[in-house]
């Protein structure tokens, strides 16, 4: 008996984002052990957000969301506790609309919309923590989010750019 069309694209798309997914946690785990502080909090490099660009690019929206979400409730589980998951969660949800809509628009490169990402992200996890602790005022540090989102940005998409062209 052969499987049907359906159900090979399922399990395709299964093992797809399995994989992209274990990637993903692989580069978390690498971050989360690599000792390194710029001395604010809340700010790290997103390497792991290199597998969800080049999931977005390479397979859609639908395999970039399902890697970044699986990705994000592993590592909140074993790394990041409730309120790290809470809040990476938040940022992955803005940034990935965002992704997608400005792809959708073909005007920005790879690099492009991986830097608007990494700011959109840092703004969901603002969003996340003034709707827990009910304070406004934590936007004020939105400035220097803005900044390392930017940069966080720039550097996964460059890297992402790069990995895309040698994909094809």
């Amino acid at each position: 008996m052969t499987a049907s069309p359906r159900s090979k694209l399922g399990a395709s798309f299964i093992a797809r984002v399995a994989l992209m997914a274990a990637l993903a946690l692989i580069f978390s785990y690498v971050e989360a052990i690599i000792p390194y502080s710029p001395g604010v909090p809340g700010i790290k490099l997103g390497i792991a957000n290199i597998v969800t660009v080049i999931a977005l690019y390479k397979f859609g929206p639908k395999d970039a969301a399902a890697v970044s979400i699986i990705r994000i409730v592993i590592a909140g589980l074993l790394f990041n506790g409730l309120f790290g998951m809470l809040y990476s969660l938040a940022g992955a949800i803005v940034s990935l609309i965002g992704m997608i809509l400005l792809k959708k628009t073909d005007l920005f490169s790879v690099v492009g919309v991986s830097m608007a990402a990494g700011v959109l992200h840092n703004l969901g996890q603002l969003l996340m923590a003034s709707a827990l602790i009910a304070d406004l005022r934590i936007f004020f540090y939105f400035p220097v989010l803005l900044f390392s989102g930017i940069a966080a940005g720039i550097f996964v998409g460059i890297v992402s750019a790069y990995v895309l062209r040698v994909l094809h």
